[in-house]
């Protein structure tokens, strides 16, 4: 199941979905998980919001009208569930309870954040974490997914000179970033 076109989608087979679904979960899960992450920044959340979309794709399936790729049909549904998800008072609410808790003097907290940070392994996946949601959505979509500025434009319904300038400034705050490091 290497090539993503093997995953047809007809009219014929959309009683398969069950079939369908394990075929796009088996080929997609990861790089929708890790898509998911650049959003949420949460390993627990992006693991539960990832079933959501492969739930929602399951429901929506015959909403699906080649008009795109599979893939990036399925990065649409993805980007648009985690921007509502961080939209939602629940996100908002876990949010400000996180904030709150940083003011309190935590030993596990300092541990914690002692582990993460050794645990980092590359400097600039950290840097691009840092970046503001509008830099790091393009930032991995055009580069760890290595999708087209077009096909960005399709999945974020984002004009196309307006990622070019997103892309650019992410570039110069990474590059930024990485300076202050040396």
């Amino acid at each position: 199941m290497n090539d993503s076109n093997q995953i047809a989608v007809t009219e014929e087979n959309l009683e398969d979905r069950e079939l369908i679904i394990d075929q796009l979960m088996d080929e997609y899960s990861d790089i929708i998980l890790h898509l998911v992450y650049t959003y949420v920044r949460n390993q627990a959340t992006a693991e539960d919001l990832t079933q959501e979309i492969f739930i929602k794709c399951y429901e929506k399936l015959d909403q699906f009208h080649h008009q795109s790729s599979i893939k990036t049909w399925l990065y649409k549904i993805a980007a648009n569930h985690c921007k509502d998800y961080l939209r939602s008072w629940h996100y908002r609410k876990i949010t400000l309870n996180e904030k709150l808790f940083e003011y309190l003097p935590s030993k596990s907290k300092e541990v914690e954040e002692e582990i993460v940070t050794r645990n980092e392994e590359n400097s600039l996946a950290t840097a691009v974490m840092t970046l503001p949601l509008k830099y790091r959505e393009v930032v991995f979509l055009h580069y760890y997914e290595e999708l087209t500025i077009a096909e960005i434009s399709k999945v974020t319904a984002v004009n196309i000179n307006t990622l070019k300038t997103r892309l650019k400034r992410a570039k110069e705050l990474l590059k930024d970033e990485m300076t202050k490091e040396v």
